[in-house]
């Protein structure tokens, strides 16, 4: 189900901070936008779709109205924003309130580096990926062709050639296997309604040795952010969640405004 920007503000509860990207949103096919290539190029392109597993999965009554009742290793997962809060994930203070020009130094990107931006949205943190990795590519994963349709737009408008919009499904974000350097994800983990599937799917998308998961979401174990508990993870939630597909720990950056950001690696 999809919800809009009116619905998700008042499922926030605070207009200012805090933007669920949209990562969520059924029926979307598992391809690659832009791709034009041969059958066998796609088999390296997209990592395999991995089989079901339904454990830590729990479906029950919603403790919080905001979440779908689906709970996941005692979380309970909350609604997604829809592509009709595309103008939100533009707003002019968004670089004050969440520091953003800090989590981009704090990555500590390469030139050269495949970095893959998911849940990008209308590609606000893409794009400024783009210029961090001038010699590398930026792959931008979505699962609404509407957020995807703005993704190749803007992509046109700023001349991103190593930028590429990628369509991802719920459970997979049709990414290269053993290839990314950096998996970047932004307010909107909290969202995904598989977390395990995608989990495993990142998991494996990761270069190996080297390859990181950037997990940035609001703190809660701090009662000042002024966000929904739902809307929130702790780094000891976040933690458990990660160690159920692979990914352990290897850096706590706590100097965002408002927000964790957690570094995994396999």
């Amino acid at each position: 189900m999809k919800y809009g920007f009116s619905a998700w503000q008042r499922a926030i509860g605070f207009w200012g901070t805090g933007a669920g990207l949209s990562l969520l949103a059924a029926g979307c096919t598992q391809m690659p936008v832009e791709s034009r290539t041969s059958a066998s190029a796609e088999r390296l392109l997209v990592a395999q779709v991995p089989p079901a597993d339904t454990t830590g999965y729990e479906t029950a009554p919603p403790r919080d109205p905001n979440g779908i009742g689906t709970y996941y290793l005692g979380r309970q997962i909350a609604h997604v924003m829809g592509h009709e809060g595309a103008d939100w994930l533009e707003r002019s203070g968004r670089r004050q309130e969440e520091g953003t020009d800090l989590l981009l130094r704090e990555l500590k990107l390469k030139p050269t580096d495949v970095v893959a931006d998911i849940g990008a949205g209308t590609g606000f943190f893409t794009f400024q990926l783009a210029k961090k990795v001038p010699r590398g590519q930026v792959l931008a994963v979505d699962i609404q062709p509407e957020m995807i349709a703005a993704l190749q737009e803007n992509k046109g408008r700023l001349k991103a050639s190593n930028v590429r919009p990628v369509l991802g499904s719920s459970t997979n974000p049709a990414l290269p296997a053993d290839s990314v350097d950096l998996v970047l994800i932004v307010d909107a983990y909290h969202e995904f309604d598989h977390p395990r599937e995608m989990g495993r799917a990142i998991r494996r998308a990761l270069r190996p040795g080297t390859g990181r998961l950037a997990l940035v979401e609001y703190r809660a174990e701090d009662p000042r952010v002024p966000i929904k508990r739902i809307h929130k993870m702790s780094i000891a939630q976040a933690r458990r969640e990660m160690a159920a597909v692979g990914l352990i720990l290897a850096d706590s950056i706590e100097t965002l405004p408002q927000q964790h950001l957690l570094l995994f690696r396999k």
